[in-house]
């Protein structure tokens, strides 16, 4: 799929470059409790046995084990939260009112070359989450 200009932004490419997207429901008791988007840039997994994020061999790892299968280390991932209201599709999924309160998270994974290997969109209902950060200190 064509990267949108806002996607291409974050991993750091050319509008309309080629993207692996990948759309998520999680579910907890049956409900939905969590939508994803993800994008990765396809020329950094095409032509891998990587490069479906749920089929093959590793389907299911994650953003790190399945870089690392490629031989990309994944550093460090930037979260940006965010409230606002759900979208009518998104309360619809989710089981919840037209513009309830959610919390939108846009997350990016670096490769420790710095460069974004995926990015995605989480949305959770503010009801259902609570955002704690840990941040450690070196001394």
């Amino acid at each position: 799929m064509s990267a949108p200009a806002e996607i291409a932004a974050r991993l750091g490419i050319a509008e309309g470059e080629l993207c692996v997207r990948t759309t998520y429901e999680l579910l907890a008791d049956g409900r939905p409790v969590q939508l994803s988007t993800s994008w990765e840039p396809y020329d950094v997994t095409g032509g891998t046995l990587v490069v479906f994020p749920e089929g093959g061999p590793y389907a299911g790892a994650g953003v790190v084990v399945r870089m690392a299968a490629i031989g990309v280390t994944v550093s460090h991932a930037v979260e940006q939260p965010e409230p606002r209201q759900a979208s009518a599709e998104e309360a619809s999924l989710l089981g919840i009112q037209k513009a309830a309160l959610v919390t939108h998270i846009r997350r990016t994974y670096y490769s420790d070359q710095g460069r974004p290997v995926e990015t995605a969109d989480i949305v959770v209902p503010a009801a259902h989450c609570e955002i704690v950060y840990e941040i450690p200190i070196s001394h």
